[in-house]
């Protein structure tokens, strides 16, 4: 069954429908061709799927009224959230996709030192940040999440570094930890809900950077004798992380 995302401010429970807007529209009428009559899975974000049959189509909205109504099964305990530096080309898509996929919570790109993106002005960077959000609201969709993980603006590292105090475990992928893997970090750390990953660019960080973050409280981490991609260190990391601490595999 097709699901969609909508605000709490779309859910109508006197009359018990759902009015659906925006973009969604015309990928409903005009790509999946959905007539009146047929159903679709909805999810207000705040923890709620809802189950509703199509019951009028306009040319600005689509009312469909609501069946049934349950819980969202689709969000870890954990939230989890990824400091991505900035890569090349779309790697970041295909970052936001999988991670999206796997349960992070949020994403904050960050210039580092051997960042090599440059966004030039805020219109640029407004144009990524809206593209990065519809790949992961297209992703929740997919992957039948309850919530669609935050894209947050660019930060500098040293901005980075100081919101890092809201979590509750901060830990850094470094090629030069050669000890400290994973699995020996979350076995003393069973007990968190908020977590930080901060990932490098493309040739990781310099090390005056790990110095500045092991400041911060942050734990450098191996990720074993193989050198991963940016692209594939992140959801490398959060695998493992949601392996361990949260519902990935099951419980």
């Amino acid at each position: 069954m097709y699901r969609f995302f909508v605000d709490t401010s779309q859910v109508d429970k006197i009359n018990k429908s759902i009015d659906i807007l925006g973009e969604d529209v015309k990928h409903i009428k005009r790509v999946l061709r959905l007539k009146v009559g047929q159903e679709l899975e909805i999810c207000d974000g705040a923890g709620n799927d809802y189950n509703v049959v199509i019951r009028e189509m306009d040319e600005d909205y689509i009312r469909t009224a609501i069946r049934s109504c349950d819980l969202s099964k689709g969000e870890s305990n954990i939230k989890i959230t990824l400091y991505q530096g900035l890569p090349k080309s779309t790697k970041m898509d295909m970052i936001i996709q999988k991670c999206t996929e796997l349960g992070i919570y949020s994403i904050v790109p960050i210039h580092t030192e051997r960042t090599i993106v440059k966004l030039d002005n805020e219109k640029t960077e407004a144009k990524k940040l809206d593209r990065w959000q519809r790949i992961a609201y297209e992703s929740a969709k997919q992957s039948k999440r309850a919530r669609i993980p935050k894209i947050e603006s660019v930060k500098g590292f040293a901005n980075a570094l100081e919101i890092l105090k809201d979590n509750d475990l901060n830990i850094i992928a470094y090629e030069q930890e050669k000890a400290r893997g994973l699995r020996s970090i979350l076995i003393n750390h069973t007990t968190v809900s908020k977590i930080g990953i901060l990932i490098g660019p493309e040739g990781g960080f310099e090390e005056g950077e790990i110095l500045q973050a092991r400041e911060k409280g942050a734990i450098p981490f191996t990720l074993g004798p193989r050198i991963l991609r940016t692209e594939t260190a992140g959801f490398a990391s959060l695998t493992i992380v949601m392996y361990v601490l949260g519902d990935l595999g099951g419980y």
